[in-house]
């Protein structure tokens, strides 16, 4: 039977020695020029116990979402230590272009990066929610890219982490800055994002599962749109001000005011049918949202 455990990556170290480069300039911090290279050899999964910034060119043949995307310059990702990566050759070309960057945790520690670094949420996204770079984003990238490799190449000084910190805030902050403008630019993909989910919440709620099932959450939402959480949460963000479960529930309030404004169901029948085992969490639910109860909503219409 084939080893399925993932091939650990510990260090940069590592890294270089796994692509047979020389060593690196700096233990914990790294950038990794691949282009020109060769495709690298495939070692089945990969976990890394570093942070990792990925720019690559030339993979026209990526999918975003259901649809190529429609950029034909940089691509970026994104994976933050302890992630899995699955690498897949089909659709690859045979020599790579771009660049890899890599940080340690610990280059990390006792700066205000360290824990601003896992708040920004594509860290969590997925190969197929990449970040689609125009001509000039990805110059402003490369540039910053190149002023930490500048750095951590020249001769290390007290000041130099603080310098390559600040390059690296610049960089994630200028990431978070263009997938925002990506989820307003790419108004159609996100908008049939967003049919597919009220669809699949119609679909759940007029059928069986919400009785058997109980309400749907997050990840099953997720799964269904083959979207990470943090992505979809992004998304509808941006779209609605709302997060995912805050849309479920509105998605639910439509149709409790529908049974109650058209059907003789009792409150507790209401909240059975919605996928409520106590009628008490229901009307709570009702009231947080509507500001009066099922009882008061159905007797405004008599």
């Amino acid at each position: 039977m084939a080893n399925i455990t993932p091939y650990r990556i510990k260090s940069i170290t590592e890294i270089h020695r796994l692509m047979e480069l020389p060593k690196p300039h700096h233990p914990l911090i790294g950038i990794i020029d691949v282009t020109g290279m060769e495709n690298q050899p495939s070692f089945g999964n990969i976990v890394s116990d570093l942070y990792a910034v990925v720019l690559k060119r030339g993979c026209n043949k990526l999918l975003y979402g259901q649809q190529q995307f429609d950029f034909d310059e940089g691509v970026m990702g994104f994976m933050a230590p302890g992630q899995i990566l699955r690498g897949e050759k089909k659709g690859m070309p045979s020599k790579l272009d771009g660049w890899m960057l890599f940080i340690h945790p610990d280059f990390l520690w006792g700066t205000p990066l360290a824990n601003k670094i896992k708040k920004y949420e594509y860290f969590d996204y997925s190969v197929n929610e990449a970040l689609f770079l125009s001509d000039k984003e990805e110059a402003i990238i490369n540039d910053i890219a190149k002023n930490v490799q500048n750095e951590y190449e020249s001769n290390i000084d007290k000041f130099s982490k603080q310098i390559i910190v600040s390059h690296l805030e610049n960089l994630l902050s200028y990431a978070e800055r263009f997938y925002n403008r990506q989820f307003i630019t790419r108004e159609k993909s996100n908008h049939q994002i967003l049919d597919r989910l009220e669809k699949l919440l119609s679909d759940y709620f007029n059928s069986d599962d919400l009785v058997t099932k109980g309400l749907p959450t997050v990840q099953y939402i997720s799964e269904e749109l083959n979207l990470s959480v943090s992505y979809l949460s992004r998304l509808l963000k941006t779209l609605t001000g709302q997060s995912t479960q805050q849309f479920i529930h509105d998605k639910l309030i439509e149709k409790a005011k529908e049974k109650l404004s058209t059907t003789d169901l009792s409150i507790s029948e209401i909240a059975y049918e919605l996928g409520f085992e106590h009628s008490q969490s229901f009307s709570k639910l009702f009231k947080t949202k509507t500001n009066v109860s099922p009882l008061e909503f159905r007797q405004s219409f008599n």
